[in-house]
């Protein structure tokens, strides 16, 4: 990605002061009345560029997204009210409040101060569907979800993944479907999610599994990756932790998985926890909100949100349409007037088209 450099107001106000002075044509010494105007103006001017560059770092910090790669520094990361292909990345530590947040030493959590106060359950993560079927992973164009990897996937402000994995030539491995139209080794895609989790100590993410292996060889992938401590594991009937809890703890990844587990107590069968919409649709005008798997008893609210082609497979256009964001927040307030909660996990197929990282943000910030 290439990093931009954002001029706030107050930084511009200096720099033409400065020209200003330049431009006078005045030679010489200065007068000692004349030099204590010039540092007022220069006090109020670094004033103004401090308190204007405050302003603009808390309404510019990345929301649910924005948090990237290690390496990433506060100089050369921008972010916007939401991310945009091509945004500079910023880690955690860049983005230190959201809009409205004030006070000293607060530290985000996922992308905003407000958040670090709020149970899991009650947060609301942009996912992505079938994460590791992407185009860049060398999957075939049949069969691709998405144009970008899980990598990137994180990079861009993606906080839960649904991930398909298959046992495969002797091996878990990330499939959609078959492995000849794509694959990659489960074990390199906990990789990136380590690496992200190691660059970025603010973040907790998510993963639903659709999983066709056994539980003994995804807890070996877990251990190969050095995951297994990193993991959260929940009681069942106990309150949700916040997310400042799980990241003082760093336990900072929550895993589900449609088939298996538990054990061990971190591998949480997705359908004792969660509950889903419909997932099958081939129009926006099929959306649905009504209970597809699970008991919407359960503490976690899976909202699926793509339409496939009319050969039933991923379409690129047809998530331009629909990941829009008055199309996508307007389903998730739908959802949550059906559910009496907003969902907690808003999944897209093509997550760069649209807008589904700044609808998580304003549900988040602004409720249903």
């Amino acid at each position: 990605m290439t990093s931009r450099t954002r001029i706030s107001h107050g930084a511009l106000a200096l720099a033409l002061t400065f020209v200003a002075c330049g431009d006078s044509g005045s030679t010489g010494p200065t007068s000692d009345g004349a030099t204590s105007d010039a540092s007022a103006t220069q006090g109020e001017t670094a004033g103004a560029t401090s308190d204007a560059g405050t302003s603009e770092a808390s309404m510019t910090a990345g929301g649910s997204g924005g948090m990237t790669s290690a390496g990433s520094t506060g100089a050369d990361a921008t972010t916007g009210a939401g991310p945009t292909t091509g945004a500079g990345p910023t880690t955690s530590e860049d983005a230190t409040t959201s809009e409205g947040s004030t006070g000293p030493g607060l530290e985000p959590c996922n992308g905003h101060v407000e958040l670090c106060d709020r149970p899991f359950d009650q947060v609301v993560f942009p996912a992505t569907h079938n994460s590791n079927s992407a185009l860049s992973e060398g999957y075939s164009q049949i069969v691709a979800n998405h144009t970008e990897g899980i990598g990137a996937q994180l990079d861009y402000g993606i906080r839960a993944m649904l991930i398909d994995v298959h046992d495969y030539q002797g091996g878990t491995y990330m499939c959609h479907g078959t492995c000849a139209l794509g694959n990659q080794p489960h074990a390199e895609g906990l990789a990136l999610i380590r690496d992200f989790l190691d660059a970025n100590p603010r973040e907790v993410l998510a993963i639903i599994y659709e999983d066709h292996v056994g539980v003994d060889a995804m807890v070996a992938d877990f251990e190969q990756a050095g995951l297994t401590a990193r993991v959260y594991a929940h009681e069942d009937g106990a309150p949700w932790p916040t997310l400042g809890a799980l990241i003082e703890a760093d336990t900072r990844l929550v895993v589900t998985a449609e088939s298996g587990g538990p054990p061990p107590a971190w591998y949480h069968h997705v359908w004792d926890v969660a509950w889903d919409t419909p997932y099958s649709f081939m129009s926006p005008s099929e959306f649905s909100c009504e209970l597809n798997r699970g008991s919407q008893d359960n503490d976690l609210y899976l909202m699926n949100h793509w339409v496939n082609n009319l050969l039933d497979l991923p379409s690129e256009a047809n998530a331009a349409e629909v990941n829009q964001f008055d199309v996508l927040h307007g389903r998730a307030l739908e959802c949550a007037a059906y559910a009496g909660r907003v969902p907690n996990f808003i999944a897209v197929d093509f997550f760069l088209q649209g807008d589904v990282v700044e609808v998580a943000d304003a549900l988040n910030l602004d409720g249903p």
